[in-house]
């Protein structure tokens, strides 16, 4: 039996959120699933040691509408793509018509979806666990696991002179949009804090792009230096390892917040204007909330209410 799973969001932490529901639907039928994702998930990354998917079909829509896969054309090519491979299921987490008419297109006799037409509003984890519910009949909780190859992580802690009597902590100072950025200043004032008290080793994610950057530079400018390694320059894959060896992570809410509690770790998640549940859907994650506020949205504008004190405070506890 061949099936598909289609999981189309563009995010890392959309794809990790996803994962444990296609892994479900895996162990359900007893056989590995291929599964249609974009590109900008790096799912062919975090995924390529996960026993439950047979093969990643990349998905290739872009924002200039000129992918292979992307308007009459590109449905045509997928629906070549997909048909090639005489798929039995597929079920798409998403209430497209447009994937709806692409995979009957390419001859999948069983076809299961999110109810049409019923985008708005909807809950990414909880139409998840109705769909499989109401199709499969099984309970699926929120909390996903991406296994690493030890040796990898063996290799990475020697590489990096990971030790035991330290505080090896990963810093996710990076995110998607200028809102979800916490300041440097405020991280800083955090590592002041730890090393005050502690032998720390900082790990510092983010992306590429130039505010990012600033924001690293800043921290790498500071006294802290030379207690700091950045990870901008290695593949998702490569800094995978290095999260799975620190005894903790402080993360925006970004990919690696996401990342970090997959792989176990705990996660102090700053939620500075991001609807709470995605700092807290796993029970690795430890959200902490601008100052005055009981909850987080997208329009909460928290970013600069992010309270240090409180950072070092749950760190402690936690690791406690």
């Amino acid at each position: 039996m061949k099936i598909l799973t289609i999981q189309n969001r563009i995010g890392i932490g959309d794809m990790v959120i996803f994962l444990p529901f296609i892994e479900a639907i895996a162990k359900k039928f007893a056989t590995p699933v291929y599964l249609l994702a974009k590109e900008s998930s790096k799912a062919s990354q975090i995924l390529k040691s996960n026993k439950n998917i047979k093969e990643i079909i990349i998905l290739e829509r872009n924002n200039n509408k000129n992918g292979h896969h992307d308007g009459l054309t590109g449905s045509l090519n997928l629906i070549k793509q997909l048909k090639s491979y005489n798929f039995d299921k597929v079920f798409i987490f998403n209430s497209s018509l447009r994937y709806n008419l692409i995979t009957r297109f390419a001859l999948i006799k069983n076809i299961y979806q999110y109810p049409l037409f019923r985008k708005k509003n909807q809950h990414i984890i909880s139409a998840a666990q109705n769909f499989l519910q109401s199709n499969l009949e099984i309970k699926v909780d929120s909390n996903p696991s991406i296994l690493l190859d030890g040796e990898e992580s063996k290799l990475v802690k020697s590489k990096y002179n990971i030790l035991s009597d330290q505080k090896n902590i990963l810093l996710g100072i990076g995110g998607s949009g200028p809102t979800k950025r916490i300041s440097p200043e405020i991280f800083l004032k955090f590592m002041e804090e730890c090393s005050n008290k502690y032998s720390c080793k900082f790990f510092l994610a983010t992306g590429k792009n130039e505010e990012e950057q600033k924001i690293l530079k800043k921290i790498l400018d500071s006294k802290y230096k030379t207690q700091c390694i950045a990870l901008d320059k290695l593949k998702l894959s490569e800094i995978l390892p290095v999260i799975k060896n620190c005894n903790i992570s402080i993360c925006n809410d970004s990919s690696f917040s996401h990342l970090s509690a997959a792989v176990g770790i705990p996660t102090i998640v700053l939620m500075a204007d991001t609807p709470l549940l995605y700092g807290s859907y796993s029970p690795q994650m430890h959200p902490i909330l601008p100052d005055g506020e009981k909850t987080v949205t997208h329009d909460t504008l928290g970013k600069d209410k992010i309270n240090p004190k409180k950072i070092f405070e749950k760190f402690q506890d936690i690791l406690n």
